[in-house]
């Protein structure tokens, strides 16, 4: 039944609120690249051990997706956005006394608890957008909701890097210091993320507190299979099996194709870092950001599994160009394919989550927990790249994981009734 104008009214201001979260989780995530290179020159890192930040993240995702699914599933959804955005806050904070110590471990311990809280989040403000209106544009919304998350792509690296990446020392003037004034310039730059992670903390204990004051509608999910209690019921559903499966390597796709953008414009197109990483900015998150939007738009007159096959299959042929093409061509192939994979985690969601009732919740953990893909599929194009000596190479790791994707917008998603 389609809701009403007064129902429609209703969902309104919790579709922005919820919405507002889309974009400080994407803004966060994207502060990441720079967290980076940033805690490797301040810690002196390798770049096996600057690479934790990632692992930090996406252990997180898969170690709380589960007991995320819990909390809504017994206090609702409201409770689980509270709880994300407080564990959000504390990890944000907790950079503060991370900086003063200047150990390392303790930004990866605050980073692990930001992103539990994003995982709560994610699990609930997916599946709660989808559902706050009309059930036949729950794609749409849900797509529309994501495009502020590609939004906080763009501005991320963009601010973050004029905040946390100052000009502070160069190799040489490091190298002609002794030990302990290099140990107190190096602890200065540490100390840089303490002021805009405060500030970002600071922000969500307001939209926390938002939550807790505005009164929320909570969906309850009419499930028409037998009653369960646990997990393993919402695995028997088809589709979703089918959607874990497309988002693991979707998410994998994705963390390859922007992780290793500058590695690869410099090989392909002979771009120094600088340039490689405006593209990286302007080009692929531009790409994904307005992909997002237009993609929202094209589901008006598209099915959304139709679209997602389509997107997949050109972001496979993409993949090939991106493997055997050079100079630019190269890399707007790869801006490209930011383009048009945009849409594919709000859509795989959405059709994964569709017409499991009272299973939703255990199935959006399901679908979270799948973002582990991101930790898995990177170091697969990194050993080929390696091994090749030739990073475009790597890419028939996402063309994969493309295909796998297509082969859920084609058939994967159809609803079976048991």
């Amino acid at each position: 039944m389609k809701p009403s104008n007064s129902s429609q009214a209703k969902y309104l201001y919790p579709f922005i609120l919820v919405t507002s979260l889309f974009f400080m989780w994407g803004f966060v995530h994207n502060l990441d690249p720079i967290l980076i290179p940033h805690l490797k020159k301040s810690f002196s890192l390798s770049t096996l051990q600057s690479s934790l930040v990632d692992s930090a993240v996406f252990i997180a995702y898969f170690v709380m997706a589960l007991p995320a699914g819990f909390i809504m599933k017994k206090y609702g959804y409201k409770a689980g956005i509270i709880t994300g955005l407080m564990l959000f806050a504390i990890g944000s904070f907790l950079f503060i006394p991370a900086a003063n110590t200047q150990q390392y471990l303790f930004f990866l311990m605050a980073l692990f608890i930001i992103a539990c809280g994003l995982t709560i989040l994610e699990t609930a403000a997916n599946p709660y957008a989808s559902l706050l209106g009309d059930p036949a544009t729950a794609t749409q919304r849900l797509n529309f909701a994501q495009s502020f998350n590609g939004l906080a792509a763009t501005l991320a690296p963009i601010i973050g890097a004029r905040i946390i990446l100052t000009k502070g020392f160069t190799d040489e003037e490091l190298n002609a210091m002794t030990a302990a004034a290099r140990q107190v310039a190096l602890a200065s730059e540490a100390s840089s993320v303490k002021t805009p992670y405060m500030i970002l903390g600071s922000i969500i204990l307001v939209i926390a507190v938002l939550f807790v004051l505005i009164k929320l509608p909570e969906i309850t999910d009419e499930d028409t299979h037998v009653a369960s209690k646990n997990i393993f019921h919402a695995f028997k559903h088809k589709h979703l099996r089918w959607a874990v499966a497309a988002q693991f390597f979707y998410v994998g796709a994705q963390v390859c194709v922007f992780s290793f953008f500058i590695l690869y414009a410099v090989k392909a197109a002979g771009l120094d870092r600088v340039k490689a990483a405006d593209y990286l900015g302007w080009g692929c998150g531009m790409a994904f950001m307005i992909g997002r939007f237009a993609g929202t738009f094209f589901m008006k007159f598209i099915k959304p599994a139709k679209l997602l096959a389509l997107y997949s299959l050109l972001s496979t042929l993409l993949c090939v160009v991106a493997m055997f093409s050079h100079g630019l061509i190269a890399v707007y192939a790869v801006i490209a394919i930011a383009f048009f994979m945009s849409v594919m985690f709000p859509t795989i969601f959405s059709l994964g989550i569709q017409d499991l009732g009272g299973d939703a919740k255990f199935g959006s953990s399901l679908i979270i927990m799948s973002i582990v893909g991101g930790a898995i599929m990177p170091p697969l194009m990194a050993q080929i790249s390696d091994m090749t000596g030739n990073i475009q190479l790597g890419y028939i790791i996402p063309l994969l994981c493309f295909a796998v994707v297509f082969l859920f917008g084609w058939k994967g998603h159809q609803v079976v009734k048991n």
